[in-house]
């Protein structure tokens, strides 16, 4: 809220957000191998019916010429934590930015939110992960069938947000057939001794003629997580969480294909290690950084540091699936994807509410694939979403709004709305493949005016009618109001993004793509209207659209600022044989890359605090990640992969922040029978190029092993018993890729044992 107290006439620092749309749009799913035949049947005799064998993708990676990791069946279910971020670490190019054991995200060759997507299958999943490390990701990934990882530039499928790759995320919630028999399910319970982590799982679809019925649900508790000694305590304090997921969904299923709904709810909550109120004095005077109370700047908490900080979210989503074969003449498919979501989460510091984040939205999306014309097939689509989102830069919630006072009284919404149209191509000469897509976006962010209300005394209100006259509420109102929207203003961007692609089939399993991507990316929420402190993250961020100074001195507005990628993608594959490998080198320039320079770094607190100003520079970056793999025997492989990413700031003596190390590493899988295992090691690098105010982070090597044991019950069911070891050496390891690497660092050893059945 902001609000002048009238014996001081302190001007309040006063922002929010919006969040930032990708307008993301899918075509049409198509088979495409995804192993080869031989290994995909081995696979599909070793799962019982109730797992989910992935033979085709659900993202519109049909001759890609970007890289696409598929994670599912076994290998999903060993990994799975309770957030993205730590599922998906370790697997080629991807890396982790996390914040205790609540809230994760996945880092991308190199970049995170909000420069890659997150689909829930193929539709935007609306939360404010993009806004601040310490938001956690809707979904919990153990109701996931699959995840589906596209590495590189998707903006043409799913917007300007998809700028470095895209995870698809694919459920059950809405049935796609009748199961076989009527009915199939499963269960899951485990149990983790780093952590206590005690997880139940449960599933079922049920079919009645052409409908059928779908409900799941995941309740998982888990305590502060073990760090080794060496990092100063056995446990890192405020790393718990708990959470409970549950979802219900029917469809009607035709020849031709389904239509359905479901509804889904999500409820968590978690502590954020090392979180620090102390800096919630800090305040600027021009670009200089003051963290001191004194005259209207105090402190919004005014008590220890010692309380135990915590998110408690909630989010409700309905979802509209709907695909179908040869419904209208000319078109070979039509999918139609449209949700609802609901989601509000607080941040609590002791018994304090201080900040509220808030995201309703609106999204639809309908999508035409063509049948050939002149060899060619593609898919067009458009989509719409509607939006309104609250939350940033309010650190004080819980202190009333005062007597003797004038101002607003709130935080302000920003109302998004965007629409998106896309094209993609594609056509086959001989063994190669081309495709082609274009992708033109429309976006407009409006910043709400929040309520304003008066509390002077009698006394003043009369001084104000001598000087402003009988309607001084009116007067005092329109000069606030005036100067918000100055402050606040309207932001338009109009991306448009391109890119073209071929994949060279050689023979003998062996292919070689190319493309070449132009994409544009508009600023999200917190680049554009950032003006205070986030604690998260012990910074005082100061946005694009709010009196930015760097933007001033060019005579720039933010309006003028629209990220730009030009990028190329060379990907090398052999899905044929005993050796199958895909490895990817890429290499992007950016103009206008929008990041957080540093202006200064105060430490008065004792507790260091940075200000940064969002601003836009050209950058550089470069890199290859990929694994390669070799069935030594039918029953075993071994597998060896890695990752490197190289960015710098160019035309600037400086790095950008956060970049992941190399990594280098080796797998190897075995079965004998009905038992499985695996073996893994990587060692992480050295990171030592660094931006201006980050600190070196040391090396480190993980091992993590795998052992299952499945019982055949007939029938088609089957259940499984495990043990997974992670970080068996017990290192104690730091990912530079996160905010908070010091005050987070990863699980120490931890072995999780579960069981798992299926009818």
């Amino acid at each position: 809220m902001s609000f002048r107290q009238v014996r001081l006439r302190a001007p309040a620092l006063l922002a929010a957000t919006v969040f930032a749309v990708g307008t993301p749009g899918l075509a049409y799913a198509q088979e495409a191998a995804v192993e080869s035949e031989e290994a995909e049947a081995e696979r599909r005799d070793r799962l019982p019916s109730g797992d989910i064998v992935v033979t085709g993708r659900s993202l519109d990676t049909i001759g890609t010429s970007l890289p696409v990791h598929v994670l599912s069946g076994d290998e999903l279910a060993h990994r799975r934590q309770g957030g993205l971020g730590e599922t998906l670490a370790g697997l080629p190019g991807v890396h982790l930015d996390n914040f205790g054991g609540g809230a994760s995200r996945p880092v991308i060759r190199g970049q995170t939110l909000p420069r890659i997507e997150v689909l829930t299958d193929g539709a935007n999943l609306f939360d404010v992960s993009s806004i601040s490390p310490d938001h956690a990701i809707t979904t919990d990934p153990l109701l996931l069938d699959a995840i589906e990882i596209q590495r590189g530039p998707a903006a043409i499928r799913y917007g300007g947000n998809a700028t470095n790759g895209a995870i698809n995320l694919i459920d059950s919630k809405v049935p796609k057939a009748v199961p076989d028999g009527s009915l199939s399910g499963a269960t899951e319970a485990r149990f983790g001794n780093g952590d206590e982590e005690k997880t139940v799982v449960g599933r079922v679809t049920a079919g009645l003629g052409q409908f059928a019925l779908h409900a799941e649900g995941a309740r998982r508790a888990a305590e502060d997580y073990d760090v080794p000694n060496s990092y100063g305590s056995d446990k890192l304090r405020d790393s718990f969480v708990e959470s409970t997921s549950y979802s219900v969904g029917a469809s009607w299923i035709t020849p031709k294909g389904y239509i359905g709904a479901a509804y889904s709810r999500m409820e968590s909550e978690y502590g954020l290690p090392g979180h620090s109120h102390t800096n919630g004095v800090c305040h600027t005077h021009g670009l200089d950084l003051h963290c001191e109370a004194h005259g209207g700047f105090d402190d919004p908490f005014g008590g220890p540091d010692s309380h135990t900080a915590s998110i408690k979210l909630r989010s409700d989503r309905v979802d509209v699936r709907a695909d179908y074969d040869d419904l209208l003449p000319g078109f070979s498919h039509v999918r139609l994807r449209g949700s609802y979501t609901d989601y509000a989460h607080d941040e609590i510091d002791g018994e304090l509410l201080f900040s509220r984040f808030t995201n309703e939205v609106w999204d639809g999306r309908f999508e035409l694939t063509h049948k050939p014309i002149l060899g060619f097939t593609g898919t067009a689509g458009v989509q719409y979403t509607d939006g309104k989102f609250g939350g940033i830069n309010a650190n004080n919630l819980h202190r009333p709004f005062p007597d003797g006072a004038y101002g607003f009284d709130g935080t302000p919404d920003y109302l998004t709305e965007s629409v998106g149209i896309f094209l993609t191509e594609r056509r086959s000469f001989g063994t190669v493949d081309i495709e082609a897509a274009v992708r033109k976006d429309w976006r407009r962010i409006d910043v709400g005016v929040p309520s304003w209300r008066s509390t002077v005394g009698p006394e003043l209100a009369a001084l104000f009618v001598e000087w402003y006259g009988a309607d001084w509420k009116q007067v005092l109102e329109s000069e606030d109001v005036e100067r918000f929207r100055t402050r606040n203003p309207t932001v338009r961007h109009n991306p448009l993004s391109a890119s073209l692609g071929a994949t060279w089939n050689v023979g003998q399993g062996y292919a070689l793509a190319l493309s070449f991507g132009h994409t544009q990316r508009a600023p999200s929420v917190r680049e554009l209207y950032a003006r205070g402190n986030n604690l998260a993250t012990n910074s005082y961020e100061l946005g694009l659209a709010v009196g930015n100074p760097t933007l001033d001195e060019a005579g720039l507005s933010a309006e003028d600022v629209l990220e730009t990628t030009d990028a190329i993608n060379l990907t090398l594959r052999r899905t044929r044989g005993p050796l199958k490998f895909e490895v990817g080198l890429f290499y992007q320039n950016v103009d206008d890359y929008v990041f957080a320079r540093l202006i200064e770094t105060e430490t008065q607190t004792g507790v260091p605090h940075n200000f940064l100003i969002y601003t836009a520079a050209t950058a550089r970056f470069a890199g290859v990640d990929g694994q390669a793999s070799y069935q030594i025997t039918p029953q075993s492989r071994v597998t060896v992969f890695g990752d490197y990413v190289d960015a710098k700031l160019k035309n600037e003596n400086d790095n950008l922040p956060r970049i992941p190390p190399g990594r280098l590493g080796v797998r190897y899988d075995a079965t004998a029978g009905p038992l499985s295992g695996d073996v893994e090691y990587y060692h992480t690098f050295q990171q030592d190029k660094i931006a201006s105010y980050e600190t070196r982070t040391p090396g480190y090597d993980m091992l993590n092993a795998t052992l299952s044991y499945r019982f055949d019950l007939g029938n088609e069911r089957a259940v499984d018993l495990y043990v997974r070891g992670s970080n068996l050496l017990n290192e104690l390891a730091f990912a530079h890729t996160s905010f908070v690497k010091d005050q987070s660092p990863l699980r120490g050893r931890n072995f999780v044992i579960g069981m798992r059945h299926a009818f």
